[in-house]
C-alpha cells in the first residue's frame, strides 16, 4: 500500500494474478473509476479515505492515515471474514462486480491472509435483469417491487419461476407478459402437483423417479442449469400411474432446490387480487351463484349479462373449472 492526499491505496501490481476473475490484468473495465492524480496504477484502489479538510462524513473514525473511512471493498472483506470465516464457499454478485470490486476484494484477502486464499472457494455473478419497456423508472414512480407484482395481481413465485427460466449468467429480459406466462407454469405445476400433496413421503425406488432425480442433480450441478431443472420438474410433476408418495417425494427433493412451495400452495393462493380491482371476492362468488341460477332457468341472456358484468370488472368466469374464476391481469 502506498498513501496519497485523499487516502492509502492497495498496489496492485503486487498480486501476480490481480484481475484473474474478470480474465484480465490490463486497464480494461477501469473506465468506471474516477482517475487520482498520484495513482501509480489505473487499478489501484482505496483502502482508506482520508476526509478532506473541512469535509465531515456521516460515518468516520481516527485512524493513522488520517481521519476518514474504509473503502468500500474493504468493508465487503471484513463483513465477510467476521461472519463467515477467512476462506468460504460460495461468493455471489452482479456481473458488474466481476471487472472491479471482486478482484480488488480477492486482493485484500490474499494480502491480508498472506496467501493465495481468495476469500471464497467459487465466486458467481448473475447477470442483469432488464426492462426495455422505458416504463420502469424511480422518476415514473413505478419500478420493479415484490409489492408491485402484488399490486398488480401477480403471485410473487411466479417472478421467481420467470428468473429461474432463465440461466443465472444470462442477460433476462422482463415484461408484463412474461411474467404472465410464468404465472401460468406456475400454476400448472401446481395442479399436476396437486394428488400427490397429501400423500406419505415415501423414497424413490421407480427407476423413472431416480432416473430424473440424477438428469435433475446433474443439471443443477452443470453451474445451476434452473432452465433443464424445471423441464424435469414439471416431467416429475405430470407423471401417472405412479406411486404417490415417491411422486411426492421427488417432487420435494426438487423444490427444496427450486423453491416454490409447490407442496404448499394451492391454486386458489394463486389467485391475488390487484390493487385495482373494484369487486371483492365475495361480491363474484355471489354474482357467479346468481348466474347458475339464471342458467339453470334456462335465463341464457341474463347468464351472459351477469358473465359480462364480471368480465367489466377483470374477472375471467371459467366454467367447468373447479376454481370457478380467476383475475384478468394486464400489465
Amino acid at each position: 500500500c502506498y498513501l496519497l492526499e485523499d487516502g492509502l491505496y492497495f498496489d496492485t501490481s503486487t498480486v501476480s494474478d490481480y484481475g484473474r476473475l474478470a480474465r484480465s490484468n490490463d486497464d480494461a473495465g477501469e473506465s468506471r473509476i474516477d482517475p487520482v492524480a498520484g495513482k501509480r496504477h489505473p487499478q489501484d484502489f482505496a483502502i482508506w479515505r482520508t476526509s478532506a479538510p473541512g469535509e465531515m462524513r456521516q460515518m468516520e473514525w481516527e485512524s493513522p492515515w488520517g481521519r476518514g473511512a474504509p473503502g468500500w471493498h474493504l468493508e465487503c472483506s471484513v463483513m465477510s471474514q467476521k461472519y463467515l470465516g477467512p476462506q468460504f464457499d460460495i461468493h455471489t454478485g452482479g456481473i458488474d462486480h466481476r471487472e472491479i470490486h471482486h478482484p480488488n476484494e480477492i486482493a485484500q484477502n490474499q494480502a491480508h491472509s498472506c496467501s493465495t486464499d481468495s476469500g471464497a472457494r467459487m465466486w458467481m455473478h448473475n447477470n442483469f435483469l432488464v426492462d426495455r419497456s422505458g416504463k420502469m423508472s424511480k422518476s415514473s414512480g413505478e419500478f420493479l417491487r415484490v409489492q408491485l407484482l402484488i399490486d398488480k395481481g401477480y403471485y410473487p413465485l411466479a417472478y421467481r419461476l420467470m428468473c429461474l427460466q432463465a440461466h443465472y449468467r444470462s442477460e433476462l429480459e422482463f415484461s408484463w407478459d412474461g411474467l404472465g406466462a410464468a404465472l401460468t407454469r406456475l400454476k400448472r405445476l401446481v395442479m399436476a402437483a396437486a394428488p400427490a400433496r397429501d400423500a406419505e413421503p415415501a423414497g424413490p425406488t421407480d427407476r423413472r423417479l431416480t432416473d430424473l432425480l440424477a438428469k435433475f442433480d446433474a443439471a443443477i450441478s452443470d453451474d445451476l442449469n434452473t432452465p433443464v431443472a424445471l423441464t424435469l420438474l414439471e416431467e416429475a410433476a405430470a407423471m401417472k400411474k405412479i406411486d404417490a408418495g415417491q411422486k411426492r417425494a421427488t417432487l420435494a427433493a426438487m423444490d427444496a432446490v427450486l423453491g416454490l412451495d409447490l407442496l404448499t400452495i394451492e391454486r386458489a393462493d394463486l389467485r391475488v387480487r390487484p390493487k385495482t380491482a373494484t369487486i371483492t371476492a365475495d361480491e363474484i362468488e355471489a354474482t357467479l351463484a346468481r348466474r347458475k341460477e339464471a342458467r339453470a332457468a334456462k335465463d341464457f341472456s341474463a347468464s351472459d349479462a351477469l358473465r359480462d358484468e364480471l368480465i367489466a370488472a377483470g374477472v375471467e368466469v371459467m366454467d367447468g373449472d373447479p376454481l370457478g374464476w380467476d383475475w384478468r391481469l394486464e400489465a
